[in-house]
């Protein structure tokens, strides 16, 4: 399964930061993590803290997945508002993971600031945008859930939203908490920060086979090498949904694209992150080096071959959406690009162990936030190895 097309911004910006060794011979370590995007550097980080001899594998270069495609929004909404997940789990469960979401993004912030890692991270509010009148009391009703349980929002209306920001809507919620991040630059310095620590990173792996023993895992390769391990950690996001005999996404493609440097748009805009009710919704932000970012257009198709054919269509269909949002804006395209998003029925995630396969946890931050709870799964993938409770692994549990 290709999980972009040819080529994300992010990877023609930055290029192939770090490489690492195949597997040349036999190893044994305390726990493997699949997956070297974002997700897995940020678990191997937290096993590496906690003390675990640990060794990341991934069968591309590192970060060349999704990480690679994403646009790096990080907000604590979930797909799922908050007065319709309310209805599907409770307040008070709705609540928590609302919040939970906003501790993580100022948990990023704290990681990031103590390793001083360059990654054009960017404090910014989050502005929900009714798109059209009809949405607004649907989106007011959201306003109200999140207000009255402090989530630190305010009802802007579309009067105040054109004069402050110069953008067409009928009313929106601004969230106080919100960031942006360069994510495929991110993951590429917490893993080499972490090599530096004694993580164990090895890239092109060719896998044959995973047993999931009563004792531990044994990784069969192709070149006749076996990796075995006490636990392993399953990082791999959007490739990972076939495993299972419960269908727990729905995957999509997602197209973005981003403009030339140095684009004319109003100040306060830089500030936000930009998200509206259409369906598919419509997102945007700025970049650390003054580029304007545009997505959306999901589509049910999610071959490689449909999403580089239609990149030019749909790159037209999102800059129309621009024009109406923002009326006049000079937007001259410079990358283009297409990658996968996956969708939960409770906009959840799906974090912890499985009863099919032992020895096993995963970390799968579907939604339009899966940074987020993969940052939420470091503290209940660490709490779940020494057998200690999480309320979040109760929410983010498999057979829900």
């Amino acid at each position: 399964m290709r999980l972009r097309t040819y080529e994300s911004f992010w990877l023609l910006k930055n290029g192939l930061i770090y490489t690492y060794p195949s597997v040349q011979q036999n190893l044994s370590t305390d726990i493997v993590v699949l997956g070297g995007g974002i997700t897995g550097a940020l678990i191997a980080d937290m096993l590496v803290r906690e003390g675990y001899k640990t060794t990341l594998i991934d069968k591309n270069d590192i970060a060349l997945g999704s990480t690679s495609a994403t646009t790096s929004m990080l907000q604590y909404e979930i797909d799922v508002p908050l007065y319709k997940l309310e209805e599907k789990i409770g307040t008070d469960a709705a609540v928590t993971c609302y919040r939970s979401g906003i501790a993580a993004i100022r948990e990023l912030e704290d990681l990031i600031s103590k390793e001083k890692i360059d990654c054009g991270f960017q404090k910014k509010h989050s502005l929900y945008l009714a798109h059209t009148k009809a949405a607004s009391p649907h989106l007011y009703k959201e306003f109200e859930a999140r207000d009255q349980n402090k989530l630190g929002v305010k009802w802007l209306s579309a009067t105040a939203i054109k004069r402050q920001y110069g953008l067409q809507s009928f009313g929106g919620i601004l969230s106080s908490v919100a960031a942006s991040v360069d994510a495929y630059k991110l993951a590429h310095e917490l893993i080499r920060l972490n090599t530096l620590r004694g993580l164990q990173v090895y890239d092109q792996v060719d896998i044959k086979k995973i047993d999931h023993g009563n004792k531990g895992i044994t990784i069969s390769l192709e070149n006749g090498y076996r990796v075995k391990a006490r636990k392993i950690i399953y990082c791999t996001g959007y490739e990972t949904v076939n495993m299972f005999d419960e269908r727990i996404a729905d995957l999509h493609s997602t197209y973005a694209c981003v403009s030339e440097e140095k684009i004319k748009i109003n100040k306060e805009v830089n500030n936000l992150l930009l998200w509206n009710t259409r369906k598919p919704y419509l997102y945007m932000r700025t970049t650390d080096d003054g580029r304007l970012l545009v997505g959306g257009g999901d589509s049910r198709f999610t071959s490689a071959t449909y999403m580089q054919r239609n990149k030019e269509k749909k790159s037209k269909d999102l800059l129309k959406q621009l024009q109406e949002l923002m009326p006049g804006i000079n937007f001259i395209e410079d990358i283009m690009w297409a990658g996968l998003f996956g969708s939960t029925k409770d906009g959840l995630p799906y974090i912890g162990a499985h009863p099919d396969f032992k020895n096993a946890f995963f970390v799968l931050g579907f939604g339009g936030n899966g940074i987020t709870f993969s940052i939420q799964g470091r503290k209940i993938i660490a709490d779940m190895l020494v057998d200690k409770p999480n309320e979040l692994s109760y929410y983010y549990r498999f057979k829900r």
